[in-house]
């Protein structure tokens, strides 16, 4: 019976963990742009619609999303894939604590911030 109670808070430890997650990485949402450097930073400072798409090349979540925003980003300027084990400074920056995270910024502020995989039809509305 106690191997129960060990498993059964094991798993609750593990979902109170991801909705902290998905609830710190929420409350970014509405909060200032941090200052960036690069493509990013200029298309931000001219107060243009960016999507930020912050994923990991070893993230399962993250594969059949990737191919779809490096798609979006050849065709909008203001598409960019950022793979966190080569920009965790970024990452870190805008508070991404798991991927796949998606962030719109319009007009220098965060106006949404996804967590997990979105539907591509979801991205392109977002970016229009």
């Amino acid at each position: 019976m106690i191997i129960l109670y060990i498993v059964l808070g094991i798993i609750g430890l593990f979902f109170l963990m991801q909705f902290t997650m998905v609830f710190k990485m929420r409350l970014q949402k509405g909060k200032t742009a941090p200052d960036v450097s690069g493509a990013v930073g200029k298309a931000i400072q001219r107060g243009d619609k960016v999507l930020l798409y912050f994923f990991s090349p070893g993230c399962r979540a993250c594969r059949p999303m990737t191919p779809v925003i490096e798609k979006l980003s050849k065709s909008k300027k203001n598409v960019f894939p950022i793979d966190i084990s080569r920009d965790m400074s970024m990452a870190r920056k805008f508070g991404v604590m798991g991927t796949p995270s998606t962030v719109l910024i319009e007009t220098g502020k965060i106006s949404e911030y996804l967590v997990g995989p979105q539907p591509e039809e979801k991205l392109r509305a977002l970016i229009a």
